[in-house]
């Protein structure tokens, strides 16, 4: 067993720091610093392994740090309850059972996993039970701690507070051998990447369980939630026998990650081959234009179901739930002055809907499946002037295709305020228009720049980039962010406009002196 929890750790770390490795070398400023060796060099690998050990010691606190914040903690100010102990149980007991059926820990197909038992032929019961017990040992440690600082400050005694760890690792534990038994019993191999229906409705109804009833002022007694969480700790120990005599680990694992890679690679091919039948065929379309306009208004002609379809439907879902509120406040009179409060001190929430509803990625990633992934073996289309003249005209696309439900918006949120009560100031009501509008053209400028500076794709069609990635991601966060803010709607208008035209500048610049030499299918 310790040499195969040494060899484990080797194998992930070694995973783990030619990731980092990599990603390192996708950052622009670091790509030409950074050696053609990079992998050679021990001062490099000394700092992915610094940086791999850290990152080990964060996965332990981190996600229960945000779990309890986010999902339990926060979530309970959205309640007026005086029973914050019941309500904080109510929230873990249901979120948790939850997450066991999402993520049990141990039938997750990994790479690692796969490298050790299928490529190196590693002991496929040894590999299992070390990294598992590991596993169960964050899940202790990481829940022992934030259980009993975010417990107690709900209000719950110190022992039910250290019940919470054992609890969790108990039915996970459990779930972990009921998948086992089903194996023995009937030949059914649990993969957690691949959730069935039944397992979909069950995630939606605790989920509505959880945030629903407290909504309703029902709460599950805090009896029943000790009860519960007693059987799964007793169940769990119980349930450790199964884990560590099951026999079948090698087939069971063999199964789990064949089928992975099939069904990876099988998602891959199906995307491209929906993306392929919902490019028109229809030879009469044609186009009177030269050049790159040519190219583009047949291309945009040949894709208008898949470009300009799911924009109709969110501009026509925006569109009916605009009218239900505006009907809603004829009907309760009362509710008008928060919401006219709310669109003229809460607007900067906006942001994060128009990032949620923009079509960006979209229409690049059918850009680069269906054009780009061609045209860009050819020199001529990497050519500096060719480039901008194409970045311009596709950008004109795309704000013209997020336009449409961003107009929507903009209109129902400016009808909203006038219903709920109007504004003293009547350029509230163009700005707010407006300012919407600019905030689609801000996401369309953005998701075109960074595939034109980026270009994530490979010739598979995969995501590789890693600062690709991080940039979206920290879109997202910045989105997220702003949406909590509180400012006055004209102000907060006025800056996304004068920001988002800014933007577009220095994007279009960016684009004409980089886009040459980072425009291009990755390895």
């Amino acid at each position: 067993m310790n040499k195969t929890l040494r060899i484990s750790f080797a194998l992930k770390n070694t995973y783990r720091v030619n990731g980092i490795l990599y990603a390192l070398k996708q950052i622009p400023l670091l790509k030409k610093i950074l050696p053609s060796s990079l992998y050679q060099v021990r001062g490099f690998k000394i700092l992915a392994n610094v940086l791999s050990v850290i990152w080990e010691v964060i996965s332990v606190f981190l996600g229960k740090f945000l779990y309890f914040l986010l999902m339990i903690v926060l979530a309970s100010t959205q309640y007026k309850t005086e029973d914050s102990a019941g309500l904080f149980l109510h929230l873990l007991v249901l979120l948790t059972l939850l997450g066991s059926f999402v993520n049990t820990y141990m039938f997750d197909p990994s790479r690692d996993k796969y490298y050790a038992m299928m490529l190196l032929n590693m002991n496929a019961r040894e590999y299992t039970l070390v990294n598992y017990g590991y596993a169960i040992i964050k899940i202790l440690i990481g829940f022992s701690l934030f259980g009993i600082l975010f417990g107690l400050g709900a209000g719950l005694p110190l022992w039910q507070c250290i019940l919470i760890p054992f609890f969790v690792s108990g039915i996970k534990i459990t779930l972990a051998a009921i998948s086992l038994w089903k194996y023995e019993r009937k030949g059914e191999v649990t993969n957690e990447n691949l959730m069935g229906k039944f397992q979909w409705i069950a995630i939606l109804l605790f989920l509505a369980a959880a945030y629903g009833l407290p909504a309703l002022g029902i709460l599950i007694p805090k009896v029943v939630c000790l009860l519960i969480m007693a059987v799964c700790v007793v169940t769990g120990l119980f349930s450790v026998k199964k884990i560590w005599r099951f026999p079948y680990y090698r087939e069971v694992y063999r199964e789990i990650l064949s089928n992975s890679i099939t069904v990876s690679q099988n998602a891959q091919d199906a995307v491209k081959e929906q993306s392929y039948k919902k490019i028109s065929t229809d030879v009469t379309i044609q186009s009177k234009r030269k050049g790159f306009e040519y190219l583009n208004e047949l291309f945009i002609k040949r894709h208008r179901k898949i470009l300009w379809k799911s924009v109709k439907r969110i501009a026509a879902i925006s569109a009916a739930v605009f009218a239900v509120s505006i009907g809603l406040l004829w009907y309760f009179p009362e509710a008008k002055a928060e919401v006219n409060d709310l669109l003229l001190n809460a607007f900067p929430m906006t942001l994060f809907f128009m990032y949620a509803i923009n079509r960006g990625t979209r229409f690049t990633g059918v850009l680069f499946i269906n054009c780009d992934h061609s045209l860009l073996t050819y020199s001529f289309y990497k050519k500096p002037g060719y480039i901008l003249q194409l970045f311009q005209i596709r950008l004109r696309e795309i704000i013209k295709v997020n336009l449409l439900p961003a107009g929507v918006i903009g209109v129902g949120l400016a009808l909203l305020l006038y219903v709920s009560g109007g504004t003293d100031n009547p350029v509230n009501y163009a700005v707010m228009i407006v300012s919407v509008l600019f905030q689609s053209i801000f996401f369309s400028v953005h998701y075109l720049t960074i595939y034109y500076l980026l270009q994530p794709y490979n010739a598979g069609t995969e995501i590789k980039s890693g600062m690709y990635q991080v940039i979206t991601s920290v879109t997202y966060i910045v989105c997220y962010g702003v949406m909590k803010m509180k400012a006055p709607t004209l102000y907060f208008c006025l800056i996304t406009i004068v920001f988002s035209v800014l933007y577009c500048i220095v994007a279009s610049i960016l684009v004409y002196k980089l886009a040459a030499k980072t425009f291009k299918i990755r390895t």
